[in-house]
């Protein structure tokens, strides 16, 4: 457990493993936290160093007034890197945390070796969607539309189980400044144009039936980049990690071995 201060922001984020592994990076989804990642983690090599964050606005980071930009997320995410002292890693995010590794890979290449796009794009939605879910986050706050929120997230499997209810709470809980402020940041960026300059390895991730990064979008993304991998996990939705944590794993171990890292 650590903190950083960039821009008057204070930024929380956690590692564990050996100091001295290959470093993997994750960034999570708007509304959610670093815990995100929690289920796949007994599934990872013992030998990573695994670093997670909370982006600004989110779980224990702080909370600045929205609108946020693409540029302070991407910032922030080097902040961290910079203060663990992380080079040369395995930038994971999950959609708006697959923006910021875009981003972060073309501006920080000594920060980021390889990425793993995980339901996420060069460019999300676009202004006038993001602007009419913000406008509905100020009206009716995040409970009145976390119900929503599930049903693209996740599978039919999985929406309406038990395990579906931490994560209805836990947007729920995220406060409407991040969730806007995020959300305004989405909305602003278009990545296909630095996205296409990558020359990085590569692996983009989707679920069958993700309703906010549908697979077709997510290899549009990952097509931009060459040589890349493309892996689609059947009945998952928008967070795979959260709804098959093994198979994600065994995907971005598979990764890892490909490209040499572990």
């Amino acid at each position: 457990m650590a903190k950083v201060t960039r821009d008057g922001v204070t930024l929380y984020f956690e590692q564990q493993g050996p100091a001295d592994g290959p470093a993997v990076v994750f960034s999570n989804s708007l509304g959610t936290t670093l815990h995100l990642w929690d289920a796949i983690l007994p599934y990872l090599p013992d030998d990573l160093r695994i670093l997670r964050y909370d982006m600004r606005g989110h779980g224990q980071s702080d909370v600045p007034k929205a609108p946020y930009t693409m540029g302070q997320l991407i910032s922030d995410a080097a902040a961290i890197c910079d203060t663990a002292e992380v080079h040369d890693a395995v930038f994971v995010g999950l959609s708006v945390g697959g923006m910021i590794g875009q981003g972060l890979a073309v501006k920080r290449p000594d920060i980021v070796r390889a990425l793993v796009l995980s339901n996420t794009a060069a460019k999300i939605g676009n202004p006038k969607l993001w602007q009419d879910r913000i406008d509905a986050v100020r009206t009716t706050g995040l409970a009145g539309m976390s119900d929503e929120i599930m049903k693209r997230w996740f599978s039919n499997d999985f929406y309406g189980t038990p395990q579906m209810v931490p994560w209805k709470a836990m947007v729920e809980a995220t406060s409407v400044d991040g969730y806007t402020g995020v959300s305004a940041a989405i909305a602003g960026t278009d990545f296909y144009t630095p996205t296409g300059a990558l020359r990085i390895p590569t692996l983009g991730i989707a679920g069958s039936e993700d309703g906010s990064t549908p697979p077709d979008l997510v290899r549009e993304t990952v097509d931009l980049i060459p040589g890349s991998q493309f892996s689609l996990m059947r009945r998952a939705g928008h967070l795979p990690c959260v709804e098959h944590p093994k198979t994600y794993a065994k995907h971005l171990t598979a990764f890892l071995q490909s490209i040499g890292h572990i």
